[in-house]
């Protein structure tokens, strides 16, 4: 059937989202494929260091070298460089000249969890416990009977160290923080949600068995040494050197009876960071040198010497561009950045917190997010016309599937991303990533289509 004058008029003139099932169903095998490789990089990447390892092995094997100090470097040359093992940049030289600026991709890889407290062992009658201080923004209730493993670094007395993984091979031992039985909640049922469980609630159950000897007044607490000392050569002391986290033990599933959705923990923002190295990775002489970091400390405002607040990404930029003679300040007012950050998907189990006309949908694509920050925009960067303008046409042209979008209601609450630190480098910033369901939930929920349309998304970026 022929369209109407006012169809035709539609089309030309309205903006419509498009669902890339619908548009592009021969992409959901090529998707399928993407989700696998990046559901491996989820299991191997439970915190900041596993990352950082995994990404640079990943760069060693396509070629990426550590980056030299001082040395001058061709076009298509791939470099890397790691801080304190928490960040990672890694670096194509592009054929235009560093003055007319780089092109910036920025993801963290901190995600919410369960730190251990620096002196958390305890027992309690007749249960030995680890004590925990959450990390970022979690609804605690969510924590409570979830099994859980034990990653982390260990610094002994004499500088050497230990890296621990317990909770996530075959065989393992997991933990839990427990919870009341229904039958006895009356009291806790009338918490407000926010307090199901409370912070200091949410202690580690390690084990209900003592050290056989009734002379000691902490046999409980005893035994768990015992048995770390065995296992690792550890005492309690080493705790207060250590950095130690409970983060899920489940590793990375596809959900739905299609198979189409992927539930990990810590999507937020890994799924942003694997997509982003994948692009870099691929890249070959791009137009512009590209810099992808993954960088830290982001769910608790981007501070200290792994974080965005922090210089380290500076300080590699002078190191990198000082041989050619140029100035930071110039290569950073021309450059671009990608603030590679996930947004909220819609639920529509819970609509009455999203605005249906700007909120991002599964299956739509990478959502780009002109300002996130809370209320009247507070924490924000919002990018301006131009930077919108030039992100949409790198993604139009080649013929990327993606979606507008906010982080709720206005008044719902909000949140921020890297984009501010950036902005304040006098950088062109603007966030682009992945819609997710339950984020910072220990189970996130995305869409492979939309992971993978943001893989292509950041390739035409890195062009």
């Amino acid at each position: 059937m022929a369209k109407t004058e006012g169809q035709k008029l539609e089309e030309q003139l309205c903006y419509k989202m498009k669902h890339i099932g619908m548009e592009r169903p021969e992409e959901l095998e090529k998707a399928q494929v993407f989700a696998e490789g990046y559901k491996t990089f989820l299991n191997h990447s439970k915190i900041e260091r596993e990352c950082v390892r995994y990404t640079e092995e990943l760069a060693k094997k396509a070629g990426y070298v550590p980056f030299e100090r001082g040395k001058k470097y061709r076009t298509g040359e791939k470099v890397y460089a790691v801080n304190r093992g928490k960040n990672i940049i890694l670096t194509t030289i592009g054929r235009k000249g560093f003055s007319e600026g780089v092109h910036f991709n920025i993801a963290h890889i901190d995600s919410p969890r369960l730190d251990i407290k620096p002196n958390p062992l305890y027992e309690k009658e007749e249960l030995s416990y680890l004590k925990t201080h959450y990390y970022g923004g979690i609804r605690k209730y969510q924590w409570g009977v979830t099994p859980l493993a034990l990653h982390g670094r260990v610094m002994l007395a004499d500088g050497s160290f230990m890296d621990l993984t317990l909770g996530e091979q075959e065989g393992d031992p997991v933990f839990v923080v427990s919870d009341l039985l229904p039958h006895l909640s009356a009291k806790q049922n009338e918490r407000p949600l926010k307090e199901g469980l409370k912070g200091e609630e949410l202690n580690i159950l390690l084990g209900s068995t003592p050290i056989a000897d009734p002379e000691l007044k902490a046999a409980f607490k005893l035994k768990v040494l015992s048995l770390l000392h065995e296992r690792y050569g550890m005492t309690e002391k080493d705790f207060l050197r250590a950095e130690l986290t409970m983060v899920p033990a489940q590793k990375a599933v596809d959900i739905g009876l299609d198979r189409s959705l992927i539930g990990a923990y810590g999507q937020d923002d890994k799924v942003c960071a694997y997509t982003a190295v994948m692009a870099e990775l691929e890249c070959r002489e791009p137009e512009f040198t590209t810099v992808t970091l993954l960088t830290d400390k982001e769910e608790i405002g981007s501070v200290g010497n792994t974080g965005m607040a922090g210089d380290a990404l500076l300080h590699y930029l002078e190191d990198l561009i000082e041989c050619e003679g140029e100035r930071v300040r110039d290569v950073l007012r021309h450059s671009l950045c990608l603030s590679a950050d996930v947004n909220a998907a819609f639920d529509p189990t819970f609509p009455d917190v999203f605005e249906p006309q700007n909120a991002s949908y599964l299956n739509h694509g990478p959502v780009l997010t002109k300002y996130t920050g809370a209320r009247g925009k507070s924490g924000s960067n919002d990018a301006s016309a131009e930077t919108m303008q030039r992100v949409i046409a790198y993604m139009d042209e080649a013929n990327v599937m993606w979606q507008i979008g906010e982080l709720g209601k206005v008044d719902e609450g909000g949140g921020g991303t890297i984009a501010q630190f950036m902005g304040n480098l006098n950088v062109d910033t603007v966030d682009l990533g992945v819609p997710v369901l339950a984020m910072h939930a220990p189970l996130e929920i995305t869409a492979k289509l939309d992971v993978y349309h943001t893989y292509l998304a950041f390739k035409a970026f890195n062009r």
